[in-house]
């Protein structure tokens, strides 16, 4: 299942940073995570500072 990004994102890009499949961009006022890349690793969420990075 893949992962998502809540609105607690304040767009630091930590998340992108680290996903091995790129599947993390910079979105309207927060990134998003394109759930037909996201291979659940979990990178992303291990990050997140503000802990805004949960399976969806």
């Amino acid at each position: 299942m893949a992962y998502i990004i809540t609105d607690a994102c304040v767009s630091c890009g930590a998340c992108a940073e680290q996903c091995p499949v790129e599947a993390i961009s910079e979105g309207d006022g927060k990134y998003v995570i394109d759930a037909d890349v996201c291979v659940s690793c979990g990178s992303c969420a291990e990050q997140c500072p503000n802990d805004a990075i949960e399976e969806g």
